[in-house]
């Protein structure tokens, strides 16, 4: 009679199925960081819960947990895993990139009991899952996985689109240097990794060896590449020299889960977004003059995405749900009243760098606000400048395109046709294929 389910910085929650009040169901991550926890499912019996955790949104940062619900213990049963289920034939089948895996599992004593082994193979993963489920009678369905391929393209205001020579990738967050001679991304996967683009030479570089760099953004002077990373160590902000020298610099003692958003123009101040489990997604500000002291800019029980600084430093724009979907709002960097921008939806804000100009996203939408700052702080009513199935990467929460210095054209993403249509593959008693397997141990 209990539902357990993930909740938006408060990691899993329960709920009697008969209604009343919500109770957070503690939840303890590895290496001490604020814990992300997905994807419950409760066990036989009703004494203990299956779940993902990590410190980011990373595949390779992920661990199946399982927590009795009698005595509060917490265990990691398998270390670089995801989507774990239990199965009818007494196993634990979960995910790691591209493949299932299952082990023995002894559901009273909540232990791994041998080797796990490959039972699937070519099964598509997405942010802190696997495209997988199998019924109770062991018919298995799934995602093929074809290789997330996109490509960068520039796309006018009139939604006229040309591809760069750039070779496909799983791109994600493209941030155009000051200069707009480069671009810094995101390439996903195992290995997630910071890049770099230089168009002119068209060479594509990984920037930061060793660590997960995650939303790189530039600094003002194009010096350094600002970016959020688990490496060795718990998630936290680094910098590192944009040429690939040196190595990736912690910005930021935390715990939680920072992610870059914005460097004022003078480069002494940079918004980013963390989580806390009591008010969700907040926007927080880090002074390079203070010490590299970090103190929040907007801290409320909603979550508050992507903050971008605009051009003369005045203003932050951010996107925040505190309406009951995500809009787009500015607000004086120095704090103050705010002025809501957007009013049918949007998020993944970007200035235009004249700073006249407030871009942003509504589905496959991209929008437009007219904005002046004097005398007083004025918007004009959005419109659309061109509609397009472009990768919004992981909705409200980053800007996943960027514009261009002359504010004409916009770096946008886009998946690679594949060859072949979307599938569902069906596997029926595969329950028998498992069993064989394990027992085989191979």
């Amino acid at each position: 009679g209990t539902i357990i389910f993930a909740g938006v910085g408060s990691g899993l929650q329960r709920i009697p199925a008969s209604g009343g009040e919500t109770q957070i169901l503690p939840i303890s991550a590895p290496k001490k960081s604020f814990p992300v926890a997905r994807w419950p499912e409760i066990l036989p019996g009703g004494r203990a819960v299956l779940f993902t955790i990590g410190t980011s949104s990373l595949l390779d940062d992920l661990s199946v947990g399982v927590k009795s619900l009698e005595t509060g213990e917490q265990k990691i049963l398998i270390e670089k895993g995801y989507s774990a289920r239990y199965s009818a034939t007494r196993h634990l089948v979960y995910a790691r990139p591209g493949v299932l895996m299952a082990a023995p599992f002894d559901v009273e004593r909540l232990a791994i009991t041998g080797p796990a082994v490959p039972v699937a193979e070519g099964v598509l993963s997405g942010l802190l899952s696997a495209q997988f489920s199998f019924s109770n009678t062991g018919t298995l369905a799934y995602i093929p996985d074809r290789g997330t391929q996109r490509q960068l393209v520039w796309v006018d205001r009139r939604g006229a689109a040309q591809p760069l020579p750039a070779p496909a990738r799983p791109y994600l967050y493209p941030s155009i240097s000051p200069a707009g001679r480069r671009v810094a991304g995101t390439v996903v996967g195992t290995g997630t990794a910071a890049w770099v683009y230089e168009m002119a030479r068209d060479t594509l570089t990984r920037l930061a060896a060793g660590s997960s760099g995650y939303r790189p953004i530039w600094t003002p002077d194009g010096k350094r590449i600002t970016f959020a990373s688990s490496g060795a160590r718990p998630w936290n902000l680094f910098w590192q020299p944009a040429d690939g020298s040196g190595v990736a610099e912690q910005l930021r003692e935390s715990e939680s889960l920072p992610i870059p958003g914005s460097w004022s123009p003078d480069g002494k101040t940079l918004a980013f977004v963390d989580i806390n489990p009591t008010t969700s997604w907040d926007i927080w500000t880090l002074r390079l003059e203070d010490g590299r002291r970090a103190q929040p800019f907007l801290r409320t029980s909603f979550a508050e995405m992507g903050p971008a600084f605009s051009p003369d430093g005045r203003w932050i724009a951010y996107s925040s749900n505190e309406s009951g979907r995500h809009e787009v709002y500015v607000q004086p960097s120095s704090g103050g009243p705010k002025w809501q921008i957007s009013s049918e939806g949007g998020s993944q804000v970007v200035w235009a760098p004249s700073g006249r100009e407030l871009f942003f996203r509504n589905g496959d939408k991209l929008m437009s606000a007219a904005i002046t700052t004097k005398p007083d702080f004025q918007a004009a009513k959005p419109v659309l400048l061109f509609e397009g199935s472009y990768e919004l990467g992981f909705g409200p929460f980053y800007s996943n395109y960027d514009v261009s210095r002359d504010g004409q054209r916009f770096l946008m993403i886009k998946a690679v046709e594949p060859s072949e249509p979307a599938q569902v593959h069906i596997v029926m008693d595969w329950f028998e294929d498992l069993k064989r397997r394990v027992a085989a141990g191979k």
